[in-house]
């Protein structure tokens, strides 16, 4: 049997600030990010299965990237937990913001690692995680691959 791959795609938005960045973008800010993930496997072939033909359902995979990443990303603002914004980020929730404080830069590359682990610890055991492709700008993304992270 084939292996195939399959992606879905979402967008969502989210703040972050790039501590002790030398341009612009240590000032907080915001991007409309479009995520794709690509997943691989074999398509199910035993009949009778309601997913048959499927390498997975597009409506799990959604769930399982809309509950790790969409959900709490979507209109949050992101800082790394080492900031100086710290108090900032303390006083967003008191009034009622969302906020993240990551234990790492909230950079594009770091983003997509963070997304990664988080996407593999829900698949299921013959699905694999490919890919995945974090667009901040229209202009500007970064990747995470499989092959690339034995």
């Amino acid at each position: 049997m084939s292996t195939i791959r399959i992606t879905k795609e979402f967008t969502f938005e989210t703040g972050h600030a790039l501590y002790g960045y030398d341009g612009k973008c240590r000032n907080v800010h915001g991007h409309s990010y479009h995520l794709a993930v690509t997943v691989s496997g074999t398509p199910i072939a035993e009949p009778g299965q309601v997913k048959l033909g499927m390498v997975m359902d597009f409506g799990d995979l959604k769930t399982i990237v809309k509950e790790e990443i969409v959900d709490p990303f979507d209109h949050a603002t992101v800082f790394n937990r080492n900031t100086p914004h710290v108090d900032l980020a303390r006083t967003l929730e008191q009034e009622g913001h969302k906020v993240i404080l990551a234990d790492y830069q909230p950079t594009s590359e770091n983003m997509v690692i963070d997304f990664a682990r988080r996407i593999k610890d829900r698949l299921p055991e013959n699905i694999r995680l490919h890919s995945i492709r974090l667009r901040e700008t229209g202009t500007a993304y970064a990747e995470w691959y499989a092959s690339d992270n034995p």
